[in-house]
């Protein structure tokens, strides 16, 4: 009889649901997605309305139904922040206090109610809650490709752990080490999020791609102050400069004294000082992220390392990681964060279950299926759309859709690509992508401010064609999740000393829209077995060009989550400056469209597939 295990991860931020059928990965979509609410934290309703949908089933044929985490745990640790806060933290907890008691004081009542709203049926009886570091854990481990490996999960906390170690082996998974919250090296990242006027939890990314702007001239004052980094790989935090645990702010006036300065404004123009204390706290994080990383090692004497949690979605400190050669290979999980605890926990019991691992498709491949996990639309669900808003159009199909394609992006123009099923975590992988050529000396500028309406100084990234990565980028392995920052070879760069935020447009390499301003990158490497359209599309645009790179950026606009449906992406497609819109086999032109007249009931119009 085939079972199937259900996942899911809400309440926090970025909730999600993810269906496990007998060592397959059927489906798995963020909340956000469907509600177009960006890091939706209600439950996920219709994301698990796509998993059932998927696999044809009901709720009643579910084997088990899981949550992320054990909610009573992480609700005992919550107290315990405000009760170690004094009278300072009585504000913060009369605010928060009932909307906890509402559903933690009984959480599993509380999903099987969410459950039985769903209009699927009836769900089991009983909730499994798992727990939040061995949901990432499970979610790291179990679809990688190795039998056995070290794993590293960091974040801001689950229950009460911030960083944990595991063994992984065959259908095993052992705790090994652990540090607990307070001292934690996502909220010590996230309080710079905070202090350089981005916003927690989604603008740690943002911290990130302005690191390079700056100089890591604070570096000795975070290590002097605020965080002592041990030899074992272990660390702490000086907690009298934070105020996370008193839950209003991440830093408060001692924070500021260190540095000489106040918070950022969000709304306020970025200095050269916020690039600089970016720097330094990227660089004493990447310090911590090895110094865990050989603690992993030496724990565990495995030859490779997966990484999940928050923190693993540094693809510039995994790149650091990668080049240390200190394992034989890393694997990051797509979802690293904590949608992909929903993942990891259908993992876990199906994994039980079975009492054996998921089987990848091909021999060394991770079972992730290439993150393409969401809901897919056929051509005559997007061409009845197209024809019902009387959008301009024409079909093309195999070579005659690529060769098409890859004529528009050589000639500069910027093309949505929306094909097959929707990607699974953050990153956008080409399957809801934005296209565009990076030889073109204002392709960034363009996506940038009339596409993407963002931050002018965010780099965008490369996708290369697998076989073709090693001639342009200094990568130690392949990277098909864009998790792993890389430099592009000596060759391909052109020489510039300018690297602050006056440089933005100064142009580095023969690749300038996705050169970064220390002639970084962040990488995808495209491959056949997992994504054969971006493939083929991509060996035309090389045909076309000699070039086997393009830029790839998320399909949607700033503040918005990706794309799911073909109108969302019609949508974005008219309230941009984008050229082209690919839906399938379905090749719009901006040009040759009717006036647009924005519809907000437009997504009840078509169903999911």
């Amino acid at each position: 009889m085939t079972s199937y295990h259900l996942g899911l991860s809400a309440y926090f931020h970025d909730s999600a649901a993810a269906l496990v059928s007998d060592g397959r990965i059927v489906a798995a979509a963020q909340e956000e997605r469907f509600s177009r609410r960006r890091h939706d934290s209600r439950f996920p309703a219709d994301a698990l309305r796509h998993c059932l949908d998927t696999a044809g089933i009901r709720l009643d044929d579910l084997t088990t139904v899981s949550f992320y985490e054990d909610a009573r745990a992480k609700f005992g640790r919550t107290l315990s922040s405000f009760a170690s806060a004094g009278p300072k933290g009585l504000g913060i907890f009369s605010e928060v206090m009932p909307e906890w008691l509402r559903w933690k004081a009984n959480p599993k009542s509380t999903i099987l109610k969410e459950l039985s709203n769903v209009g699927r049926g009836n769900p089991p009886e009983d909730i499994h809650f798992g727990s939040h570091h061995r949901s990432h854990a499970a979610s790291a481990f179990f679809p990688s490709p190795y039998d056995s490996a070290a794993v590293l999960c960091i974040d801001g906390v689950g229950e009460w752990h911030t960083t944990t170690i595991w063994s992984g082996h065959g259908k095993n998974l052992e705790l090994v080490n652990s540090i607990s919250y307070p001292h934690s090296l996502g909220l010590l990242y996230s309080a710079f999020t905070y202090f350089c006027g981005f916003k927690v939890d989604s603008g740690e990314y943002k911290l990130m791609g302005l690191a390079p702007y700056g100089t890591p001239k604070y570096a000795n004052l975070i290590r002097d102050h605020l965080i002592e980094l041990r030899k074992d790989g272990s660390f702490s935090l000086n907690l009298p400069y934070f105020s996370f645990l008193q839950g209003r702010r991440m830093v408060g006036q001692r924070f500021s004294e260190l540095f000489g300065r106040p918070k950022r404004d969000p709304e306020g123009a970025l200095t050269q000082d916020d690039c600089d204390l970016a720097s330094s706290i990227q660089l004493v994080t990447q310090e911590a992220i090895l110094g865990l990383a050989r603690a992993a090692k030496v724990a565990t004497r495995q030859d490779n390392l997966c990484l999940a949690g928050g923190v693993a979605l540094n693809c510039v400190a995994n790149g650091e990681l990668a080049r240390s050669q200190m394992f034989t290979e890393i694997w990051i999980q797509p979802a690293a964060g904590d949608a992909g605890c929903a993942l990891g926990v259908a993992l876990d019991q199906d994994v039980a279950h079975l009492k054996s691992r998921p089987k990848p498709p091909q021999v060394n491949a991770d079972s992730m299926q290439g993150a393409y996990l969401g809901p897919q639309f056929t051509d005559d669900q997007i061409h009845s759309y197209l024809t019902d808003i009387n959008a301009s159009h024409y079909a093309k199909h195999g070579k005659d859709l690529f060769a098409d394609v890859a004529a528009h992006l050589a000639e500069g123009k910027v093309v949505g690509w929306f094909q097959g099923r929707m990607e699974f975590g953050p990153r956008a992988l080409g399957a809801r992508s934005i296209l565009g050529d990076p030889r073109n000396t204002d392709m960034q500028k363009t996506m940038n401010l009339k596409i993407k309406f963002r931050e002018s100084f965010r780099p965008f990234a490369p996708i290369v064609l697998a076989d073709h990565s090693s001639q342009y980028f200094n990568a130690t392995q392949q990277s098909p999740y864009m998790l792993i920052v890389s430099s592009l070879l000596e060759k391909w760069l052109i020489h510039t000393k300018e690297r602050g935020l006056g440089s933005i447009n100064a142009m580095r390499s023969k690749l300038p829209a996705i050169t970064h301003v220390d002639n970084s990158a962040r990488v995808q490497t495209v491959h056949e077995e997992t994504n054969p359209r971006l493939t083929n599309l991509m060996r035309a645009f090389f045909e076309e060009t000699n070039c086997p790179v393009l830029v790839n950026t998320s399909f949607n606009v700033r503040g918005e989550p990706i794309v799911c449906t073909p109108m969302e992406a019609y949508t974005c497609f008219m309230r941009t400056h984008m050229d082209v819109l690919v839906l399938n086999n379905y090749v719009l032109i901006k040009e040759d469209q009717p006036v647009f007249e924005e519809n907000t009931n437009w997504r009840d119009e078509i169903p999911l597939d």
